[in-house]
C-alpha cells in the first residue's frame, strides 16, 4: 500500500530511508536543497532538532514561510497524515508557526517575505 505522503509531499526524500519511513517526501515549497542548506541532512537530524528549530533553520537559510509545509512536517514527525490536525490543535500549531516566522522576521526582516492567509 502506498504511503499517505505520496500525494502531499513536504519533507525531503533524503531524510527518509526505506519504504516504512513516516516522513513525507519533498514538495516544491520545501525541497531537499532547502533542508540541505539548513544543515538538515537526515531524518534523525530532523527528529533530533525538532520541528520548530528545524523550521527556524529553514527560514534562516532562505526558505519562504509556508504554513502547510510546517504543518505537514510536524504531522510527519508524529507519523500522522499531513492533514490530520484540526480545530484547537491546528490553531495552536498556527500560533507556533507564526511565532517562528515572527522571530525570523525580527532577525532578518529584509530577507523574508511573509505570506499569511487572510483571517476569516
Amino acid at each position: 500500500m502506498p504511503s499517505p505522503w505520496h500525494s502531499h509531499r513536504t519533507v525531503p526524500s533524503v531524510l527518509c530511508q526505506g519504504p516504512s519511513c513516516p516522513l513525507p517526501s519533498p514538495q516544491p515549497a520545501t525541497s531537499d536543497a532547502s533542508y540541505a542548506r539548513a544543515g538538515i541532512t537526515s531524518a534523525q537530524a530532523l527528529r533530533d532538532i525538532g520541528p520548530d528549530a528545524a523550521y527556524a533553520r529553514l527560514l534562516a537559510h532562505g526558505s519562504r514561510p509556508h504554513f502547510i509545509g510546517y504543518y505537514a512536517m510536524v504531522m510527519g514527525l508524529q507519523g500522522r497524515p499531513w492533514n490530520d490536525c484540526k480545530g484547537a490543535e491546528e490553531t495552536a500549531l498556527r500560533a507556533r508557526f507564526d511565532a517562528i516566522v515572527n522571530a525570523a522576521l525580527a532577525d532578518d526582516s529584509e530577507s523574508l517575505r511573509f505570506h499569511r492567509r487572510p483571517s476569516t
